[in-house]
């Protein structure tokens, strides 16, 4: 039997890049700290930088708390400057998927090509093999493409 604890995962992942011209601290600063979210993603955040640490980013202030963005999600794992994981759950405009309890998660890894580079690649995984999920996945699939640009243009 299949509880929401124990779901079935799919191999989907949603896989995105891209290169910009600051160096990895930079870069994991900007993901990572209250100040560097705020420029890119986000009209606030909690960040408690520690595995179980809070990874909460709000878009929707106006929303009561619970439904402004990633409430109760939280860090899974890091290594400085190279590598941060966290849980991430469904938008408020999925109402049931979001009061699911179940979490995906996010990794997002930080290469330096060279002294004044980047690589950010994001992977978002954990998607339960169940239809339902399916349009999160889509809604996702774009999102993190355009806050990896907001990103970009947070610092050109």
């Amino acid at each position: 039997m299949n509880t929401l604890n124990q779901k079935i995962l799919s191999d989907k992942k949603i896989v995105k890049n891209v290169t910009v011209p600051i160096s990895a601290d930079k870069a994991w600063d900007k993901w990572t700290t209250h100040d560097g979210l705020l420029s890119f993603f986000g009209e606030d955040n909690k960040v408690e930088l520690y595995p179980g640490g809070s990874y909460e980013i709000y878009m929707l202030m106006d929303n009561p708390y619970g439904l402004r963005g990633s409430e109760g999600c939280s860090i899974l794992s890091l290594l400085p400057g190279r590598m941060l994981s966290f849980s991430w759950n469904a938008p408020p405009s999925f109402p049931e998927i979001r009061n699911s309890s179940y979490k995906t998660w996010v990794v997002i890894e930080f290469t330096e090509t060279d002294s004044q580079n980047t690589e950010i690649t994001l992977t978002h995984m954990g998607w339960p093999d169940d239809i339902s999920w399916q349009p999160v996945f889509e809604y996702f699939n774009k999102a993190w493409g355009a806050v990896l640009d907001w990103l970009a243009k947070s610092i050109s």
